[in-house]
């Protein structure tokens, strides 16, 4: 009894998201243009860390191509450092003006597998912010071959800082159909585990974040 009705909830889940995908490609008529920020002007200097834009990959002359690949309207993809002794922390931003014509938020989920990284630890964290709100986020260990990582990653946009894809995907057809946006973004931190302190990488993430998470409504509007 309790599967069956898993599988119909998930059944109607599938069947919710389908019809407002469906819904958001017959809606003709156009986003308002949200006031924000360019992620150019997100500061580079974040508490004691002090950072620098970095390509996306190895080879910079295939940036464009990944650009285009991920549809973004604006992103930023930078390396913070806080002092020699301390682990590097890579930023990703990736803000989506529009999501009604297919160029939608692209899930680590599933991109970190092409890359070459596999999770070996999958789950969410709740951060405590510096004011005392909590965001719950995506908390992901990755691998690849000796190398491993601690990633942070969550959706935000129009008001919500949302882990979960499907819940995700869910608010946005709301807000399509009730506020006629759908602008947001997708924002990832990642950092180097050594050896056995993945508790330390962990720890180096949560502080990273919650310094971070102040300046972020001037680039992803509510």
């Amino acid at each position: 009894m309790g599967s069956w009705r898993m599988t119909m909830r998930l059944c109607i889940v599938a069947a919710v998201l389908l019809g407002g995908t469906v819904l958001l490609h017959a809606m003709s008529h156009g986003e308002p243009v949200v006031s924000r920020e360019r992620l150019s002007n997100l500061p580079y200097t974040i508490g004691n860390w002090t950072g620098r834009q970095i390509p996306l990959t190895e080879n910079p002359s295939d940036d464009a191509r990944i650009v285009q690949a991920l549809s973004v309207t604006d992103y930023t993809n930078r390396e913070y450092v806080a002092g020699s002794s301390v682990s590097p922390v890579d930023l990703y931003i990736g803000y989506y003006a529009s999501q009604r014509t297919g160029d939608t938020i692209h899930s680590p989920k599933n991109c970190l597998p092409g890359a070459g990284w596999e999770p070996t630890h999958v789950g969410d964290a709740t951060i405590t912010l510096l004011n005392g709100e909590k965001i719950v986020v995506n908390d992901y260990v990755i691998a690849q071959g000796l190398n491993k990582e601690q990633v942070f990653y969550w959706y935000q946009g129009r008001g919500r800082v949302i882990a979960s894809e499907y819940w995700g995907k869910f608010w946005m057809i709301d807000d399509a159909i009730t506020r006629n946006r759908t602008d947001g973004a997708l924002v990832r931190v990642i950092t180097p585990i050594s050896g056995n302190d993945s508790a330390q990488a962990h720890a180096r993430l949560v502080k990273f974040t919650q310094q971070l998470f102040p300046l972020l409504g001037r680039y992803i509007p509510n």
